[in-house]
């Protein structure tokens, strides 16, 4: 299959960034990298028991906090239940369980303090307040949360998307490598389908392998399916949800290992930078229009990183 301009213009931006040193990736130090894994490991949260909060209709485990996740646990015979938390950057992050549902929770705000109320819901939109707490988080590695899955990007060793993504390519291709054949699977791959944009109830939840089984989504699903994917070859990715202009909207940011994250993941075509979105690229019938739109920062605010 023909590769779109922005795939080729993505090795250009690997070359570029691997030879240039006035650009700014993030904040991370080279010294400070990601674990890494022999072989490729799909990483699995685990709720030990060892150290929990609260007591039923819902217990946050958080016996692996420092791995960057907590795990919620709700009672079956419970209503749904509401978990508020703020982490150091102020950013409030509120997550919605089903009764007799388990799901992660990350710590994307890093090292710090984090206030978390949860709430039981007792009819309709109300929610009566169960307790509160303050977590200390001291993250074993910053690169964790981005790691794991979680309510957000929910996967597993078993998720098709995972086992597509580690079969791409030889264990030892590097991340820019798996990040391009990725890149291109999902954007060729996968259509954007109009009507889902059009009904799409709040609270919704991508299902990474039902993506890839039907071969439509929205961007809320091209991001969280790319996301998994490159997870799953140990490269941490951050799922971003925010807004382009007034229109709520999904994309990634992707760490380069020894050079930092691109946020945005922006690539290089040999004059100007551009955002290598994964929705736009894949569905531009006007290729450069749409690519000024999305390289111009200016276009992005980030509300939430999962």
């Amino acid at each position: 299959m023909k590769k779109s301009p922005l795939t080729r213009s993505l090795f250009l931006f690997i070359f570029f960034l691997l030879f240039t040193s006035g650009c700014s990736f993030g904040s991370e130090g080279a010294s400070d990298e990601p674990p890494v894994f022999s072989p490729l490991q799909v990483l699995v949260p685990a709720a030990d028991g060892k150290e929990v909060i609260g007591n039923a209709p819902v217990i946050l485990d958080v016996s692996n906090k420092e791995q960057g996740y907590m795990v919620v646990q709700t009672d079956a015979s419970s209503s749904r239940v509401n978990i508020q938390m703020t982490g150091p950057d102020g950013v409030l992050y509120s997550y919605f369980v089903d009764p007799g549902e388990d799901a992660v929770i990350p710590f994307t705000s890093g090292d710090g303090s984090y206030q978390i109320l949860c709430y039981e819901q007792i009819g309709g939109d109300k929610y009566a307040a169960l307790y509160s707490n303050t977590l200390e988080i001291a993250l074993e590695n910053p690169y964790l949360p981005f790691l794991y899955p979680n309510q957000y990007v929910d996967f597993s060793p078993e998720s098709e998307a995972c086992i597509l993504a580690q079969s791409m390519l030889p264990e030892d291709a590097t991340d820019v490598e798996a990040l391009d054949a990725i890149y291109t699977y999902v954007t060729s791959n996968i259509t954007y389908d109009e009507e889902k944009a059009q009904t799409v109830e709040a609270g919704y939840l991508p299902d990474i392998d039902e993506t890839l089984h039907t071969g439509t989504g929205i961007c809320f699903d091209y991001a969280a399916l790319i996301t998994a994917m490159l997870r799953a070859r140990d490269i941490p990715c951050k799922l971003q949800i925010g807004y382009t202009s007034d229109i709520k909207h999904a994309w990634i940011d992707v760490y380069i290992r020894s050079r930092g994250w691109v946020n945005q993941a922006i690539s290089f075509d040999g004059e100007t930078w551009t955002r290598m979105d994964p929705t736009f690229e894949s569905n531009a019938e006007d290729a450069e229009s749409m690519q000024d739109y999305i390289g111009d920062g200016d276009n992005y605010t980030t509300q939430f990183t999962r």
